[in-house]
């Protein structure tokens, strides 16, 4: 092989390397539009999480937010319906489970669904688990907790379904106190 032979060799060898390298340049650059509009949009993230300012809530009350296009019930408690709600007996619920996201495979007892160790603050998404209505709160339905009129879901104080068609409790989303008057949402 001669010394011109070789060097064509190498020349050629450059051109397929070159070529290569601009072809998947040009492949990324075509894909990465389509990958990155799968990615969320900027006022969702936005949304991702929010906080709530709570100090105007009264004992016995409850605020009702919008997080993520849904409801959130955030319900300071009073001692009756903590005393209430710890008084129940797992073994009569719907759903002995807790949708808890701060507690994931919790059973459903009251001190698994609530905020704080006293129990005062209760946070769940206000969707009834049947067919994602909202139900009634401030005591409603059979057992002082939230009704759904639509189809005659009755939960507990605990937001743990009781009565009716639901099939699960209202769900609990991730919540943290961040100082003693503001919670974060996600």
């Amino acid at each position: 092989m001669s010394h011109a032979e070789d060097h064509e060799g190498t020349r050629r060898d450059f051109l397929y390397y070159a070529t290569a390298g601009a072809g998947a340049v040009a492949t990324g650059a075509a894909v990465w539009p389509l990958v990155n509009q799968m990615n969320p949009s900027a006022d969702v993230k936005a949304l991702a999480s929010i906080r709530v300012d709570v100090s105007g809530v009264e004992t016995g009350t409850q605020l009702t937010v919008k997080w993520l296009g849904k409801p959130v019930f955030i319900r300071r408690r009073t001692e009756e319906e903590i005393a209430a709600a710890r008084s129940v007996d797992l073994g009569d619920l719907i759903d002995p489970k807790s949708e808890n996201a701060n507690k994931p495979d919790a059973d459903a007892s009251d001190e698994n669904r609530s905020l704080d160790e006293a129990g005062e603050w209760l946070v769940m998404i206000g969707v009834c688990t049947h067919l994602g209505c909202v139900p009634i709160g401030n005591g409603s339905g059979d057992f002082g907790g939230w009704f759904c009129p639509c189809h005659g879901s009755h939960y507990d104080a605990a937001g743990r379904i009781r009565k009716g068609p639901a099939p699960r409790n209202l769900d609990v989303p991730i919540a943290v106190f961040e100082d003693e008057t503001t919670i974060k949402l996600g």
